[in-house]
């Protein structure tokens, strides 16, 4: 939608529910969780809804993606180990990693700082 609230546009019709969007760095794409295959995986699409593409399917949940300053990789946080951590991998759904191991959770990643690679 415009910043005033006009022109809104439905960009997803998910019956089970798409949630958490982040804009990329760049304007052109919108990573998101959605529970259209029963738990929130990560997903990316353009701004105006097309090319939609799966980036994590795991049994486990997947959820609240953050984009890097430079938009090669992407942020989330994971219970595919039992409980939550962190992980990043690129933006194409490649090379994950997780990024933490401890018995308390990690959640709601978020990128600080100028990043380089």
């Amino acid at each position: 939608m415009n910043a005033d609230g006009t022109g809104a546009i439905r960009l997803t019709n998910s019956p089970k529910g798409d949630s958490v969007p982040a804009w990329s760095p760049d304007g052109k794409r919108i990573a998101f969780a959605s529970f259209r295959f029963g738990r929130p995986d990560i997903f990316v699409m353009n701004v105006d809804g097309t090319g939609l593409v799966r980036l994590t399917d795991n049994p486990a949940a997947d959820y609240a993606p953050s984009w890097s300053p430079d938009g090669r990789r992407i942020a989330f946080h994971s219970s595919r180990d039992g409980h939550s951590e962190i992980y990043v991998m690129n933006s194409d759904g490649t090379g994950l990693v997780k990024l933490t191991e401890h018995p308390a959770s990690g959640i709601l990643p978020k990128w600080g700082g100028r990043f380089r690679s």
